[in-house]
């Protein structure tokens, strides 16, 4: 149940000139809670699925008073890959420092899936080495919600996730392209120097639950803090606004974006 029963206000905002390159920003209609929050789809980063996985995400934060952007990108069959999958979550967050009536003071991005990597990879970006994709961030992400997130692209690649889903984003596998993995895996990454909030269920069948526990492991060990909230529902139940694995999402939002 949402804080309002008012619909929220929702506009579209372009960050390219290609039909993916945009985000839709729902603002509540009520009073406003601090922070912005930034919704990044999942789906194996593969064209078929786009942001209207996310519009139910948005529509709920903003009926509780967050600001949401849910953010379309290319993908994996319409023109994404490497590096412009990345590069344009990086421009899509980065615009939300041309819009206003934003509190951009404490941004928390949550991702599912394919998403949640996204998600954790943009916290990264003040890390990223001069001229690489994602460099320089506009707008840091301050906070990481990722919903049973694929967050060791080398791993993931190992496994063959999404039937090679991973090698088809950075067009290689980790000993072809070894670079594009040590700047787009969360996991070498690390530390990545905000909270990280790992949601995953024990029976996920689509991301092994052991990519969010080693994850987390591997944060702790790098002074990261973050942290494992197991939850039910399988993969989907985390992006299930009636779902008790989605409450788990909202019950982090305060801690991530208090003042």
């Amino acid at each position: 149940m949402t804080d309002t029963d008012q619909a929220p206000r929702v506009s579209r905002h372009d960050y390219g000139s290609d039909p993916s390159q945009y985000g839709e920003l729902y603002r509540p209609a009520g009073p406003r809670r601090p922070g912005t929050v930034v919704v990044i789809h999942g789906g194996f980063w593969k064209a078929q699925y786009a942001a209207d996985l996310g519009q139910p995400l948005a529509a709920d934060l903003a009926g509780r008073g967050w600001a949401a952007w849910n953010l379309e990108y290319r993908r994996v069959g319409n023109g994404g890959g490497w590096p412009a999958t990345l590069s344009d979550v990086a421009a899509g967050i980065d615009l939300l420092a041309g819009l206003s009536d934003l509190d951009l003071d404490r941004v928390v991005a949550i991702g599912h899936s394919a998403g949640g990597h996204l998600a954790a990879w943009a916290a990264s970006r003040p890390g990223l080495p001069t001229g690489t994709p994602g460099a320089a961030p506009r707008v840091r992400v301050t906070g990481v919600i990722s919903q049973a997130g694929v967050l060791d692209l080398i791993q993931g690649a190992a496994d063959d996730l999404g039937d090679g889903a991973v090698a088809r984003l950075l067009e290689g596998m980790p000993d072809e392209v070894p670079d594009r993995y040590r700047l787009a895996s969360p996991r070498e990454r690390l530390p990545l120097g905000v909270p990280v909030r790992c949601l995953h269920a024990r029976d996920d069948d689509t991301v092994p639950f052991s990519q969010s526990v080693d994850y987390v492991q591997a944060a702790r060990a790098a002074g990261d803090d973050a942290s494992l909230v197991e939850v039910t529902s399988g993969h989907f139940g985390v992006i299930d606004p009636a779902a008790p694995a989605w409450q788990a999402a909202l019950d982090q939002l305060p801690g991530l974006l208090a003042g």
